[in-house]
């Protein structure tokens, strides 16, 4: 029997999403962590590719609160949200004037590309920070893989170090920066998962970087979706049951990409 050509991306398993008592903690996600280690453990032999994907951020950064003040010069609290109409009603602005223009252009695209609204979240997965690394008992996993796999080494996509764009996304800035080759589209990594049988999906959050990641690389992607498989054991939602994932979840089954628990998965 031949054997498949079988990736496994992992989105964002990184200390600050996934470590109880961290700014944004995704509930679960240290659970799902333990069995995605345990999964690459029983299967390490038939895994073409892993990829992950690493959130490192700046602390001065739009979607921290460091970065806006509002009329009376404070910053606003974690989880605030802020529209395009919000802000140019003046109910927050730059700390820095000379970020005007620049802002209003980015939540200007925000809006005309049907984007997320503009969330100001904690301080998370600052470069170099203790939050930015990969979870113990997956990064563990990930190097016996690669001590034990012929000429394999993890492919780590970072993202979200552009400190005037969100993000969510591994594979472009929810409004790209001309400027700034890291916001735009990733065809690398699109085309590298072009070129296998099987796409295993796991990591953190469902509703935000999991979602955002996969759509966009489904929106660009020449080959059969089916080839997708969420591993739903291995990802969590920020607000559990919550009406994105939901939607996400719906709209990807339409689609025809399949899911699967890690201990129901077979590469044959």
């Amino acid at each position: 029997m031949t054997q498949k050509n079988v990736e496994l991306l992992v989105i964002d398993p990184q200390v600050g999403f996934c470590q109880s008592g961290k700014a944004l903690y995704v509930p679960g996600a240290e659970d799902d962590m333990k069995r995605l280690a345990k999964f690459i453990s029983r299967v390490k032999n038939d895994l073409a590719d892993i990829h992950i994907t690493l959130d490192s951020h700046h602390y001065f950064d739009v979607s921290h609160p460091v970065f806006w003040v509002d009329g009376h010069g404070n910053s606003p609290k974690p989880f605030t949200p802020l529209t395009y109409e919000d802000f140019m009603n003046g109910m927050l602005r730059p700390r820095f004037s000379q970020y005007n223009d620049e802002v209003e252009k980015y939540l200007k695209g925000l809006k005309d590309g049907n984007r997320y609204v503009h969330m100001i979240w904690p301080p998370h997965c600052l470069i170099g920070s203790d939050e930015s690394i990969v979870m113990p008992v997956l990064y563990d996993e990930i190097h016996k893989w690669e001590e034990e796999s012929p000429g394999a080494f993890i492919d780590y996509v970072t993202k979200g170090s552009n400190y005037l764009r969100e993000h969510y996304s591994a594979v472009k800035a929810e409004v790209e920066d001309p400027r700034d080759p890291t916001t735009k589209l990733n065809m690398k990594l699109i085309q590298t998962l072009e070129n296998s049988d099987e796409i295993l999906i796991a990591g953190e959050a469902l509703e935000y970087c999991v979602a955002n990641t996969i759509r966009d690389i489904t929106d660009n992607f020449n080959s059969s979706l089916q080839k997708f498989i969420i591993l739903e054991d291995t990802t969590s939602e920020v607000q559990k049951g919550s009406a994105l994932g939901a939607a996400f979840m719906a709209d990807m089954k339409a689609k025809g990409i399949r899911t699967c628990k890690t201990t129901d998965y077979s590469v044959y």
